[in-house]
């Protein structure tokens, strides 16, 4: 139905450019005489309003015969009209849809490509290395600095790596659990894990934390090593410990056993894991009292006892009581630097299948470098160049 305010207006438009009245275009005439009608008009002419027909189809209207004839007294009906009717053929009223919404314009990040590890101590990393290989091998211009950060100095770092535009960053001991604290969001491991050692700073500022540790650290067990129904024995309790339980739980052991310096700062953990993993058992052991090994099929060391910089001439298991472990057994040691740590030399003494912190090490730095660009850089190329700093 046509709005009546809007014929009206109509009327007028039309009405002021055929130079005549409203009231006489509202008339009837032949359209043969609407040359004569818009001449000056004799004093004691009159015309009178005709109520036109409703007959159009709805919603449209004609043109053509609007004049009333001077000699010809027309009818007036007091009935109220939605559109008029005419002879002459009808258009269809223009219809406008509705316009498609405007997506956001998603803002240009102008920010240097700007990466960097804290953690304390720095002095044996190697992120820059592998890192600085993993982004040439993607053609992107970028720097990767080493900020050595003390957990008392956590604020005022995070504060400084946004406030300078850094676009991403990675964690390791000791912050991966207390960095947590800053982010305004996690992916699904870094939650389950609780723990979180790769950060992305976007450009309004917020962050999002990651742990690719436990992609890492599955994917450098060899392939022909079955984990599923296998007794888990974890050297620690921190945060490289969250990833490396998360990881063996995600692989269907079916009991992970905690070794630990204090057990009463470990329920927490313990109880949590439970609930998350409720069909592997949990359980911790004071890691002084280690005297017997034998029903764990693989023991992984998470603490930095052999790491270079802090105590690379100890370990944290002696060899008597390593002798203890099956002979089927597998020893991961996630440290990277030494690649063979004085735990790896001894487990290789006895014999046992060996794994260090090399492979796992890249695969979390190739998982960060696609969580910051997008693509996945050459992980021959990061390991190369990491084995050439060794």
């Amino acid at each position: 139905m046509l709005n009546k305010d809007l014929y009206e207006r109509y009327l007028q438009k039309k009405a002021k450019k055929l130079g005549i009245s409203v009231e006489e275009l509202k008339g009837e005439v032949p359209k043969s005489q609407m040359a004569e009608n818009m001449q000056p008009q004799p004093e004691n002419a009159s015309t009178s309003y005709v109520q036109p027909q409703n007959t159009a189809p709805e919603g449209q209207f004609s043109q053509g015969s609007v004049f009333a004839s001077q000699n010809e007294q027309p009818s007036y009906s007091e009935t109220s009209y939605n559109q008029p009717s005419y002879s002459q053929p009808v258009y269809s009223q223009p219809v406008y849809s509705q316009p498609e919404p405007v997506k956001p314009v998603e803002p240009i990040d102008r920010r240097e490509n700007k990466f960097c590890v804290i953690g304390y101590p720095l002095g044996h990393s190697l992120s820059s290395v592998i890192h600085k290989a993993g982004f040439k091998s993607l053609g992107i211009d970028a720097s990767y600095e080493t900020l050595e950060t003390p957990p008392e100095d956590l604020v005022t770092r995070i504060k400084f790596l946004k406030n300078n535009n850094f676009k991403g960053f990675n964690v390791t001991i000791p912050l991966k659990l207390p960095v947590a604290l800053f982010v305004d969001e996690v992916d699904k491991y870094a939650d389950i894990a609780s723990a979180i050692n790769t950060v992305i700073i976007n450009p309004d500022r917020t962050m999002k934390g990651y742990n690719t540790d436990v992609i890492g650290f599955k994917n450098a067990i060899p392939k022909d090593f079955n984990l599923t129904g296998k007794v888990a024995g974890i050297l620690g309790t921190g945060g490289a410990a969250h990833a490396a339980s998360v990881a063996l739980a995600d692989s269907n052991v079916k009991e992970v056993r905690f070794y630990t310096r204090s057990i009463p700062n470990s329920l927490e953990l313990l109880n949590y894991m439970r609930r998350v993993f409720p069909k592997v058992k949990f359980d911790a052991y004071q890691i002084e009292y280690i005297r017997d090994l034998s029903m764990v099929d693989i023991l992984v060391n998470t603490t930095p006892i052999g790491m270079l910089g802090r105590s690379a001439d100890m370990t944290p298991v002696e060899k008597p009581q390593l002798a203890t472990l099956p002979e089927h057994a597998l020893v991961y040691d996630v440290i990277y630097n030494p690649k063979n740590t004085i735990l790896l030399k001894l487990a290789q003494e006895l014999g046992y299948k060996t794994v260090n912190g090399v492979d796992m090490f890249i695969g979390q730095a190739a998982a960060a470098e696609e969580i910051w660009t997008g693509r996945v850089p050459n992980m021959d190329a990061m390991k190369i160049a990491l084995l050439e700093a060794l």
